[in-house]
Parts: structure tokens; sequence; C-alpha cells
């Protein structure tokens, strides 16, 4: 049994397809609504709430292999209940800025929980994926509204990931040998600016979308007014503010686990045309 926890998001919905179609065993994916989760047909639905760690345990129950987002609730305590459940191996999803921006609180945190997994006793799989692709919804209400998309560092080229590309190295990861004890740095296949992405959604679209370039000081006011002024301060620093090699880096590591080139921004885009309408 397989457990996918995060399941209705980006990554956990595209895992419950993907593996789904591969044939992967039993699978089970967590949802706080199972009347609303829409799981692909042999799925078990079981409802289980992170901020509520005692709610996981009839989710874990058979469990040997588990899918983990970092940083979604009580880290120690969800890893200390999946070890006493019986759970053999962890794939956990952090991030890349634990290598490239190592000072940076949140990379910080997904470093922790990386190290509560390791020392936990249970056979681990890190992945640390770079920006996802999916962050362009942050523009969907612009967009459908047709007003100008506003971000600074217009031409900023980063290796953007498919969320369905983090999905398929976890499926591998969860179902085929190898992999335990291993660390994945995950990125697209190529560097992607913020000018090309919302020039991929306008030809989606079939329609232009119109785009401002701001200054720094500028996106940090707009970005602090949600986000707080250190956590927007630190998105802005990995948008280009704070730009290195290692951040600019593109990675071969989907094509080599799972086989399969990288899924490219554009076709993210056209996939999810429907969002911006």
């Amino acid at each position: 049994m397989i457990l996918v926890t995060g399941a209705t998001g980006n990554i956990g919905s595209a895992l419950l397809k993907e593996s789904r179609a591969s044939g992967a065993g039993p699978l089970r994916g967590l949802t706080r609504d199972a009347a609303r989760a829409g799981f692909p047909a042999g799925v078990e639905a079981v409802e289980g709430d992170f901020a509520r760690v005692a709610t996981l345990k009839p989710a874990l129950d058979g469990v040997r292999a588990l899918f983990l987002p970092s940083r979604m609730g009580p880290d120690g305590d969800i890893l200390d209940l999946a070890r006493r459940a019986g759970v053999e191996h962890v794939v956990l999803v952090s991030s890349i800025t634990v290598q490239t921006h190592p000072h940076l609180g949140p990379a910080e945190e997904n470093l922790a929980v990386e190290r509560l997994l390791k020392d936990s006793g249970m056979a681990w799989t890190i992945l640390r994926p770079t920006q996802f692709a999916s962050n362009a919804l942050w523009w969907a209400d612009a967009i459908r509204g047709r007003e100008p998309v506003r971000l600074p560092y217009a031409d900023v080229g980063l290796p953007a990931v498919h969320p369905a590309d983090i999905a398929a190295v976890a499926r591998v990861a969860l179902t085929e040998p190898g992999h335990r004890g291993r660390t994945y740095a995950l990125t697209g296949p190529e560097r992607v600016t913020a000018r090309q992405q919302i020039e991929a959604i306008a030809a989606a679209l079939g329609r232009e979308v119109p785009f401002a370039e701001i200054g720094r000081e500028e996106a940090q006011r707009d970005m602090a007014a949600f986000l707080g002024e250190e956590a927007a301060s630190a998105v802005l620093d990995l948008m280009g503010g704070d730009v290195n090699d290692e951040l600019l880096a593109v990675r071969d590591t989907v094509e080599r686990v799972t086989g399969r080139p990288g899924r490219s921004f554009r076709q993210w885009a056209a996939e999810n045309a429907d969002a911006f309408r």
C-alpha cells in the first residue's frame, strides 16, 4: 500500500494518476474531504488533516510507502507516526533551495525536515524541485481580468519544473528499486523567463496577455501585503534578485530517472489554459 499525502495538490494528483496508469499496487490518497476528492478509479480516498496528526493514523494503517510534501504540518510528529505504523520508505518533496540558498528561512526548514527523515530509521528518497511551472497560477486573476501581469526580473530564466515530472520521479522512487537513500535535484528541460512564460500562456489562450515589468521595491510592497516582508524578500531573491549557477542549472534528472524527457513550460501552459480564461 502506498499513501499519497497532498493528494489533491498539483503533484499528488498527478502522482495518483500516473501510478494508476503504470499499474502500481494498492493506492490510498489523503484528503480532508473524501467526497470531493475526485481520485482516479481504484484509489482509496481516506480523510485526514496534517494540522491534527492523530487523524492520519487510520490512513497509515497497512501502508509501506509514503509520499510526503515537506512542511505541511508538524513533520517530526508525522514521521514518528509513520514509523510506528510500519511505513518502510518515505519519498519527501523538499526544495532545491536547500542546496542553492541554504541561508533562507524556508530552505533551513526544509533541511531540518530532511534530517528528521534521515534520522527516523525509515528508508528515504528526497526530491528537491526548483520553481514549479504551476507558480504561474499566481497570475491567473490578473490574466482572467485582462489586467497586466506585474513582475520584476522579467528576463531571468529559471528551469521551471512541471509538477507532473516531480510526480513521475516520485512514482519511480516509490515503486522501483534503486532509489532509496538518494537525493534528486529536479528541474525542467530548459530555462524559461517570466516574459516567455507570459508568452506561452498567451499562445495557449490565443490572445495577448498584457505584461508590465516592475522594480524590486514595488514588487516587495505588492508581495509583502500577503506574504509578509521576510517571505516576500526570499521569493524575490529566488525570482532573480539573488540567482546563482546552482539555481540556474538545467538538470537531466527527470529523464535519467523516468526515461522520459522533462515537460516544457509551454506544455504546462497548454494543459492549464482554462485556469487563465
